[in-house]
């Protein structure tokens, strides 16, 4: 009763009718059944369940992690993560460092603290000329700050920051790949309504930016790599192709990959490339002149992977299970 007389002398006070005989309440939802994890594996959209191949390895100690790169200098994993949404914690990125068997090295190289650090949703990665490069954006945020692509640099010695290079006409991109000179090559993936454009981004030494390839046979661009001949790879999310273009801009070879689908791309020092599906969960292998083979299947989240040169082991962020997948493929 006296909840009541409270509640109705509040209504008068801030000007609400109090109504009291009409107050209803809602019903509680009805309790959902408890449901346990499954082991890891890819589901399809019509539910048939591919187990991830018993020899795929995964461990965790990352967050969000969309890339990783191997340095043969120190023989350690370089892991990219991408930890909060920008949305919810700016400024969330850090860097850390796996040992090949996948255990933690150092759980935050980059990102320790944020002294004199801006990583806020890196995506791909790559090493190159004592440089880490790392495919990150600005803006993004809850205030509705708009997005734009950022590549920052990082000393491979210290970690600290060594420049950045802004493309202000795209608002993100995904993988990455830098030539020994210094050029940089990133996809902008795109969406498939032609909102976003497909693109790959060419950024000279000096920071000049420019559109290197727009439109088909690019299909939603994903994974970028340089081969052993300095040409750039690319795989499509959208279809199965693996496209090698000249530095020219020419295209000089298309494969097939076994899935579509992909996000990552590895050229070994033989030239098979070795490419992984974030959709479909498959690693495939693609020597010079054979066709795609799978060898590893039902990866889930498999994000933008890294060829361990030493170990002879792909290493696969898997996104959103917060952990590494390892398998040997050489």
């Amino acid at each position: 009763m006296k909840t009541l007389i409270a509640t109705a002398v509040a209504a008068v006070l801030f000007g609400a009718a109090p109504a009291l005989a009409q107050q209803t309440t809602t019903p509680a939802a009805a309790p959902q059944p408890f449901a346990a994890g499954t082991p890891l594996g890819v589901t399809a959209a019509d539910g048939k369940v591919t187990p991830m191949s018993s020899n795929v390895k995964v461990f965790g100690s990352v967050v969000s992690a969309e890339s990783c790169v191997y340095d043969p200098q120190r023989k350690l994993i370089v892991t990219i993560n991408r930890g909060a949404g920008q949305k919810e914690v700016p400024n969330d990125g850090w860097v850390s460092l796996h040992n090949p068997d996948g255990s933690v090295h150092t759980s935050r190289w980059i990102g320790v603290n944020r002294n004199g650090l801006t990583l806020n949703q890196p995506f791909g990665s790559a090493i190159q000329n004592g440089k880490l490069y790392v495919a990150d954006s600005d803006g993004d945020t809850a205030d509705g700050a708009k997005r734009v692509s950022v590549v920052r640099v990082f000393d491979m010695a210290t970690g600290a920051p060594s420049g950045q290079f802004v493309v202000p006409e795209s608002a993100w991109f995904n993988g990455l790949a830098v030539a020994k000179d210094g050029t940089i090559y990133a996809s902008q993936t795109g969406t498939p309504d032609g909102a976003t454009p497909q693109r790959i981004y060419k950024v000279t030494a000096d920071g000049k930016p420019s559109v290197f390839l727009e439109g088909a046979p690019l299909s939603r661009p994903n994974g970028v790599a340089i081969d052993n001949d300095g040409n750039i790879v690319i795989v499509n999310l959208g279809d199965t192709a693996i496209l090698t273009y000249s530095p020219a801009g020419k295209l000089v070879k298309t494969e097939q990959s076994a899935q579509s689908g992909n996000d990552g791309v590895v050229v070994l020092a033989n030239g098979t490339k070795i490419v992984n599906s974030v959709m479909l969960g498959g690693v495939a292998k693609i020597a010079p002149g054979k066709p795609a083979e799978l060898v590893a299947t039902g990866i889930p989240n498999a994000a933008s992977a890294c060829y361990d040169s030493d170990a002879k082991q792909l290493v696969i962020p898997m996104n959103q299970q917060n952990a590494l997948g390892f398998v040997k493929v050489q």
